[in-house]
């Protein structure tokens, strides 16, 4: 439905004075398209602009610009195209139909059209003193059918997941969702422009275990509604680290027990006391692995708590697997450490004993 397109007058103040002692043209207005045209990147897209009443236009100036007068992007003028004074990138992409020109109706036509052609265009005609204006409005659209989602080697965080789409225009609405179709907060989610103003868009998700089932990544043009996505199958495999952890919680436990509570019980049978006295070797024993467990389990905490770096940038997986590693070697060395100071203690203990 076309309809009086929004106008103002653009001619000089001489005009203006002219215009009370000359004779003016035929007063008209100009209509386009109110709604948006949708153009799809790399196609073409016309824009038409209507005199009322109608009436020829073939002797007017019409000039198509965006938001400078001075810098066209079509113009005739004299009844001639004048591509010198038009920008230099759409002089070889534009085109001005004029086959309805005697009716007052022009369309412009934009091939291969780019990112940079999303927003208005000013329509301007003008018949000597006589100078109206309406704006048509462009959405350049583009949706990618490439969408990669990327599992990272499982570590003490989680698992991260990460979605990555290139190639968007506008800006889409990207978001998670599980196997019920309700929506996953991302741990983190960014975007980019490339030289072509296209958006790359990248979101992520930690997930501590498998509950989600499966996971989907969508993504949406808010101007056409068009939707891609993209799922993967959540296994319990994929989230080896519990079992792991307490598996070597338990193998410390049961060395710290063999290695200290061994000797403890063999001195404790040497000395024939009993097991509730304060100085007995078993109750020193257990205190002496009670320790250990809880000065492990505080580093452990203290060294993950450290770990300030966001899922969003590039260090957090590097930063993870270093953490596992520093955690393993800080165990490994507690353990040394107790064994050899209860193994002196013991000894030492029986020596003084004999």
């Amino acid at each position: 439905m076309e309809t009086a397109g929004l106008s103002f007058s653009r001619c000089f103040v001489v005009m203006n004075l002219l215009q009370m002692t000359i004779p003016s043209s035929e007063q008209f207005t100009v209509n386009s398209l109110e709604r948006p045209v949708l153009a799809a990147l790399g196609g073409k897209v016309e824009l038409s602009c209507q005199l009322s009443p109608p009436q020829s236009a073939e002797h007017m100036e019409i000039r198509w610009f965006r938001s400078h007068y001075t810098r066209p992007v079509y113009l005739y003028k004299e009844g001639k195209d004048l591509y010198g004074e038009t920008i230099s990138k759409y002089v070889e992409r534009t085109k001005l139909l004029k086959e309805a020109i005697g009716e007052g109706k022009v369309t412009l036509r934009i091939l291969n059209v780019s990112a940079d052609d999303d927003g208005q265009y000013h329509c301007f005609f003008k018949d000597g003193d006589v100078c109206e204006e309406a704006i048509a409005e462009v959405k350049v659209t583009a949706t990618s059918l490439e969408i990669q989602i990327l599992i990272h080697p499982p570590n003490t965080k989680g698992l991260l997941v990460e979605c990555n789409s290139e190639g968007w225009f506008p800006q889409p609405q990207m978001e998670w969702r599980d196997s019920r179709g309700e929506i996953i907060p991302p741990s983190s989610k960014s975007h980019s422009q490339d030289r072509n103003k296209l958006f790359n868009m990248k979101m992520s998700l930690l997930l501590r275990d498998s509950s989600h089932g499966n996971i989907t990544c969508y993504l949406r043009n808010p101007v056409t509604g068009q939707e891609e996505r993209a799922s993967i199958v959540l296994s319990d495999k994929l989230f080896p680290w519990d079992s792991v952890w307490i598996l070597i919680l338990v193998a410390i436990l049961a060395v710290l027990l063999f290695f200290i509570m061994m000797p403890s019980v063999e001195l404790q049978q040497r000395e024939q006391r009993r097991c509730c006295d304060w100085n007995s070797p078993c109750l020193i024993g257990i205190g002496i692995v009670f320790s250990s467990v809880c000065v492990i389990t505080g580093l452990t905490i203290t060294l993950h708590h450290r770990n300030r770096v966001p899922v969003s940038d590039r260090k957090f997986q590097f930063v993870s697997m270093y953490l596992e590693d520093m955690t393993v070697m800080v165990w490994v060395l507690m353990v040394f450490i107790t064994m050899l100071i209860s193994l002196v203690y013991f000894r030492l203990r029986g020596f003084f004993q004999i």
